[in-house]
């Protein structure tokens, strides 16, 4: 079996002069076999299964929606509230931060991602919350197991790292994302909720982002809210399917109402998990999505998130 080390001109056309793309010294992976969850979306409350299959080298990842394939790629990315969306002629998939950040930090480099519902008038579907972490996603991904993934000539392809070249800014009022050069992934994250004392001001950085650590020490951490702002959001359509059993609550004036946490710093953890997720969709052919670079971020979301990925693309 070869190793193919050509460069994928795919991923050359979707970077730009921010970026140099290394090889790893590993090889493309996917699925061993499929991995099957089904759910309830977290905006929508509507069910839906997700079944993840094995593909080919140099196709990374994308979704299947009946007989519409759409990549995981910032080129699909629409702005939408409290999630990311992937979109492509009229139809949507929401929600697929938690979904994506498992997939690029377990490896699964190359994988079709089908996703179904019962109601077949829908142009649009959400991912299953879960329990509002991706640790469901991790544990099924780990029960099916890795393998290598094979081109259609049968042979393996190196897994290319893209590395940033200078430093970049984005930003949005006091909310900002910062990049510099490093000579390895390091993460460093801050969240500020002065409204909501129990969460405050938390930070989380680290350096050691590989699959071991990321389901250990981050994809456990659930999504959350503030309890005063819940009726609101529910007013404005969203979070129809939320529930203490799939997310972190805190009040204003008294506390966490769904404790115990899993971590002191639940809220910033589950927020690094967000930004794998939607680093990722930088990933194209089966290579890495996360940017060797040292990514600063303070009270990001995921627009801010898409915005930094497509600034390192050139879109913008």
């Amino acid at each position: 079996m070869a190793v193919n080390r050509a460069f994928n001109f795919n991923t050359a056309r979707n970077s730009s002069s921010l970026i140099s793309w290394i090889p790893t010294g590993k090889i493309q992976q996917t699925v061993a076999s499929s991995v099957q969850l089904t759910g309830i979306g977290l905006h929508s409350g509507k069910l839906s299964t997700v079944t993840i299959l094995p593909e080919f080298a140099g196709m990374g990842r994308y979704f299947k929606f009946r007989s519409n394939v759409i990549p995981a790629s910032t080129d699909y990315v629409k702005e939408s509230p409290l999630c990311t969306t992937l979109c492509k002629d009229g139809h949507s998939i929401n929600t697929v931060e938690h979904l994506l950040s498992a997939l690029e930090a377990t490896g699964v480099d190359n994988c079709s991602v089908q996703i179904e519902t019962s109601n077949t008038n829908d142009s649009s579907i959400e991912v299953p919350i879960l329990d509002g972490s991706a640790r469901e996603w991790v544990d099924a991904i780990e029960e099916a197991g890795l393998k290598a993934a094979l081109d259609r000539s049968g042979n393996s392809c190196e897994k290319l790292a893209p590395v940033l070249r200078e430093p970049v800014t984005v930003w949005k009022n006091d909310s900002f994302i910062v990049a510099f050069p490093y000579s390895e992934v390091k993460i460093t994250y801050g969240i500020d909720f002065p409204q909501a004392p129990e969460i405050g001001c938390q930070w989380f950085s680290s350096t050691c982002l590989d699959k071991d650590f990321f389901a250990k020490e981050l994809a456990s951490a659930r999504t959350f809210c503030i309890y005063e702002q819940v009726e609101q959001l529910r007013k404005s359509g969203v979070i129809k399917g939320g529930s203490a059993k799939n997310a972190i609550v805190c009040s204003e004036s008294r506390g966490w109402l769904n404790p115990p946490l899993r971590f002191s710093d639940e809220p910033c953890r589950h927020k690094v998990l967000d930004l794998i997720g939607d680093l990722s969709l930088f990933a194209h052919g089966g290579n890495q999505g996360l940017p060797v670079a040292h990514i600063i971020v303070y009270k990001g979301g995921h627009a801010l998130h898409a915005n930094f990925a497509r600034r390192l693309s050139g879109i913008n």
